[in-house]
């Protein structure tokens, strides 16, 4: 899947899963603009750590939330609203 286009999406995560290395897998949906119902998978690099999922925390407690996907020169950025 060819990543989006530079630019900033309104996402919600639809699954989060930590792998059998111990790496943090997340998929989220856009739900706004040109691409949305498109789905993103992303890997821990991606994630602004300091408001997305810190070293410790169950990626799991990340699904349902919403957050805002930024990419920039094709590298994307996830940070996810906490309740």
């Amino acid at each position: 899947m060819a990543m989006l286009p530079d630019g900033t999406y309104d996402v919600v995560v639809v699954d989060a899963d930590t792998d059998e290395r111990g790496d943090v897998r997340i998929e989220v949906t856009i739900t706004l603009g040109p691409h949305v119902g498109r789905v993103v998978p992303l890997r821990r690099p991606h994630l602004d750590s300091r408001r997305a999922l810190g070293p410790t925390a169950d990626p799991l407690s990340l699904l349902g939330l919403p957050g805002t996907l930024r990419v920039r020169n094709g590298v994307p950025v996830l940070t996810v609203e906490q309740a």
